[in-house]
């Protein structure tokens, strides 16, 4: 497997992402079991053979909790592509993370795989997302996808990203967009776990789209002044991106590094 593919998966203030760093393995092992790579459990959350539930977990720290919009966006997007018949469910607890405020990919597998309330794969499908207090070790990065379940969010980078920018774009949006920018890695956008038939990989950032329009696009900073100035932010999947969810769900397009398959 290209190196790529098992690399975390960065959000930059700049850019909604940047090109992906870290890998350790091909399929990480983490306390004697493969937690996977980001679309390792795309199948799991497309479908419904097995999984008719997802739960989504977040644990925070005090004074670090998602936005109510948040959640509810990351909802209804989840339920427009993930087959789930008994629903998407969120489950929001409070959590002292004891570490140094400097995350890495490591740290941030380490740490979630400790405070996970239960495995991934048991009779629901469940994703989790951490939101510690600090920032990664590069201070650009806003969340990362680190393996087939799990991302972070690092809110007091978000912060800084908006006194940055000073522009009439709130926290609450940015966090939006970054919450289901890392998701959709984790279903596997774009081209992590497949081939698109449609050119809609930007070419110098792997795994992002070269749509604007996308929440999988590779970089805010493209975006007119005008748009920023609107605090128009993406935050839904393009038709691309809905149509390779579609296909790797059908079994049209080919899927690799899977967890799980029907």
């Amino acid at each position: 497997m290209g190196s790529r593919r098992c690399m975390g998966i960065l959000l930059s203030c700049l850019m909604l992402s940047i090109p992906m760093a870290g890998c350790t393995s091909d399929i990480q092992e983490i306390f004697g079991e493969s937690w996977g790579v980001p679309g390792g459990l795309a199948l799991a959350c497309l479908r419904d053979d097995t999984y008719r539930e997802l739960i989504i977990e977040i644990d925070h720290a005090p004074g670090y909790n998602p936005e109510s919009s948040t959640v509810s966006l990351l909802k209804e997007r989840l339920g427009q592509v993930c087959d789930k018949p008994d629903g998407i469910r969120v489950e929001l607890n409070e959590l002292d993370f004891s570490e140094s405020n400097t995350w890495t990919a490591e740290k941030v597998r380490e740490i979630a795989h400790e405070t996970m309330d239960d495995d991934p794969q048991t009779s629901v499908l469940r994703w989790h997302v951490i939101m510690p207090e600090g920032k990664y070790s590069d201070e650009s990065v806003l969340g990362v996808a680190v393996d087939a379940s799990t991302i972070a969010l690092f809110g007091d980078a978000i912060d800084d990203a908006n006194g940055n920018f000073n522009f009439r774009i709130s926290d609450e949006e940015v966090e939006n967009s970054v919450m289901v920018h890392e998701f959709g890695h984790l279903l596997g956008l774009v081209n992590l776990v497949y081939t698109s038939p449609a050119d809609h990989e930007d070419s110098q950032h792997p795994g992002h789209s070269n749509n604007e329009d996308s929440v999988m696009y590779w970089a805010i900073e493209t975006f007119t002044i005008d748009a920023w100035f609107s605090g128009d932010l993406p935050t839904e999947f393009d038709q691309d991106d809905l149509n390779d969810l579609e296909g790797m769900k059908s079994g049209e397009l080919s899927t690799s590094d899977q967890l799980w398959r029907p």
